[in-house]
């Protein structure tokens, strides 16, 4: 959101004519390509997308600072993506083809271990959920995370063991591997 300058934020949080709409059409795009990479399907991702402007729309004028503002539109569209997937329940596969496969050669991973993988990520609390997918789903790197959540590399690094840490420790206790074959990372079932 690095078009979306403090003096638009504040202007759109004081109510000033114009900057509200400004301010939705500034952080569409960066809105839609978060939403893409963290729901599930196309559909879900323009969802997700049009309920984060409607409470940008609707909330502004209650955001405390203009730093904030990032974390807070991208929770949005997190806690949004995440509500549409459970929505869902045990109907839609996970394992259905996206529109552009980038990756055909990985093993498939078991839908069972898929569904569980989810669950234990829910469960984490959100500081720790938020790291774990921006680092091992989206792939950002540390110090890339740490300005989108507005914390210290350090903190991302020690919140990214933590979260590892207690995924491995619930699919340890699923049963999923023997300790002595089980891998390195959790990130090898992500």
């Amino acid at each position: 959101m690095s078009r979306a300058d403090t003096t638009l934020i504040d202007a759109a949080r004081r109510g000033e004519p114009g900057a509200i709409a400004q301010l939705l059409s500034v952080c569409q795009p960066d809105l839609k390509r978060f939403a893409r990479r963290t729901c599930s399907n196309a559909e879900d991702a323009e969802d997700a997308v049009q309920i984060a402007l409607w409470q940008l729309y609707r909330k502004i004028g209650a955001l405390r600072t203009a730093a904030t503002f990032a974390t807070w539109l991208f929770r949005i569209v997190e806690r949004e993506c995440w509500r549409l997937l459970r929505g869902r329940g045990r109907t839609e596969s996970l394992d259905a083809p996206e529109t552009a496969p980038m990756q055909t050669a990985a093993a498939p991973i078991p839908h069972d271990l898929r569904l569980d993988l989810a669950r234990a990520m829910e469960r984490l609390s959100p500081p720790y959920r938020e790291v774990l997918i921006l680092r091992d789903v989206h792939e950002l790197t540390a110090p890339e995370t740490a300005v989108q959540l507005g914390i210290s590399v350090e903190a991302v690094k020690s919140r990214l063991h933590r979260a590892r840490a207690t995924l491995r420790e619930h699919l340890l206790a699923s049963g999923y591997w023997a300790n002595d074959d089980m891998p390195q990372e959790p990130r090898d079932v992500l």
